[in-house]
């Protein structure tokens, strides 16, 4: 076992569990001051200030870690990391006017990356996803999400569920990767529709990699010209029946009920929300489903941000993360993008803090972490910080540490 003591703050989230992550004021964050833990490899065994420090503890070898900020292991919940090539000079045109679907229906948008991630083998795509998350982790995420979706064929879906595999072994046991598969994210032009493209790709190679225990969840792109609610239903439901978690991006161009199938099958998370209709925020309200919120993606294409205000206000379990992908949010600082969106979303420090960290874990229905608690899972964020404030406060400049 080990000790960190005189952390400047420790932030427990203690108030915030009990709160199931909802309806949470400043005070929620449970924030120690003078701090110290106890914990092993697994778990965490004592949370308290220094200055009552048990006895049994003293003769254990400790850390000072004054002038720092220990937090529950923030979690960037959405990332698109796995991609060849990258789409500047789409980014340029959006600048100039063209709109994303404009862009999209030319054969640029995921089509384009898609291509260009075909030209990769896989030992290039691992190294280039490996750089770009060892740069993530850098910023204090402790675990990350990364999806498939870039190759949109039986073989090039099945090789990027393979990398982001051996990425999850690679990074073991310091960070975390969850896997999600979806293939399910845009129809190939030699397929005539959606429909036919799930029955003969996404859902055989889901049952392939589900066997295989390669995968942790299964993601849909719901979306007018993408994958409609019936596509939702067959492929939620198969997942289901391969004790598959599920995912969804959801009403994010359009209000489409989303949020509403979500919540019928218990989803993990519904993301992005954009255009969510009152009663995808009172179906969420009442279920486990986590809305995940990506306002790095709404920036990227400057369209108005998800009704945050509402959703919390409504009792929704609310997550945020990056979207880190080439072409709507080519950004991978999660707490850049936290930090830009917090008077936007018109969320408080414990809302923001619980989004990155408790409902997070939520989102990605990973058991017993994101707390600073006693038997909770031993998986911290430390930054040289004074205060909590001033991670956020700080614009753009990285306060993450390595923890010692």
């Amino acid at each position: 076992m080990r000790v960190y003591k005189h952390l400047s703050q420790l932030v427990t989230l203690e108030s915030a569990v009990k709160k199931d992550g909802r309806h949470l004021v400043a005070s929620d964050l449970s924030v120690i001051e003078d701090g110290a833990i106890v914990f092993d490899e697994k778990i965490i065994h004592w949370v308290g200030k220094t200055s009552e420090l048990p006895l049994e503890f003293k003769t254990l070898s400790s850390v000072d870690l004054s002038g720092h900020v220990l937090l529950p292991e923030i979690i960037d919940s959405h990332t698109h990391a796995v991609f060849g090539g990258d789409r500047a000079p789409e980014y340029a045109e959006r600048l100039n006017g063209t709109s994303y679907e404009e862009i999209a229906k030319r054969g640029g948008g995921i089509l384009f990356t898609m291509n260009e991630t075909h030209k990769l083998n896989p030992n290039e795509l691992f190294e280039l996803a490996r750089i770009r998350l060892e740069k993530i982790f850098s910023y204090g995420v402790g675990t990350v999400e990364v999806k498939s979706g870039y190759g949109l064929s039986y073989a090039k879906e099945k090789e990027l569920s393979e990398v982001i595999f051996r990425l999850k072994n690679h990074f073991l046991p310091r960070y975390q990767i969850f896997n999600t598969y979806l293939a399910a994210h845009d129809i190939p032009k030699d397929f005539p529709d959606s429909k036919t493209y799930l029955a003969d790709v996404v859902l055989p190679l889901m049952k392939e990699l589900a066997d295989k225990k390669i995968i942790d969840a299964v993601d849909i792109f719901h979306e007018k010209n993408y994958f409609t609610t019936d596509d939702v239903k067959k492929l939620f439901s198969k997942a289901k029946e391969l004790n598959l978690a599920c995912k969804i991006h959801a009403d994010e161009l359009n209000t489409n009920g989303g949020a509403e199938l979500a919540c019928e099958f218990k989803a993990l998370s519904a993301d992005h929300l954009l255009k969510i209709s009152q009663e995808g925020i009172s179906q969420l309200a009442k279920s486990p489903t986590v809305a995940t919120l990506l306002p790095g993606t709404a920036f990227f294409l400057g369209k108005p941000l998800a009704p945050a205000r509402a959703m919390l206000d409504a009792g929704v379990k609310v997550a945020l993360a990056s979207d880190y992908n080439p072409g709507s949010c080519h950004v991978d600082n999660l707490i850049l993008i936290a930090s830009m969106a917090a008077a936007n979303l018109k969320m408080n420090q414990a809302e923001i803090w619980a989004a990155l960290t408790l409902n997070a874990s939520a989102a990605l229905g990973l058991k017993n972490q994101g707390v600073l608690a006693t038997g909770f899972k031993s998986r911290f964020s430390l930054f040289k910080a004074p205060t909590l404030s001033h991670i956020s406060y700080h614009w753009g400049t990285n306060l993450a540490v390595n923890l010692p």
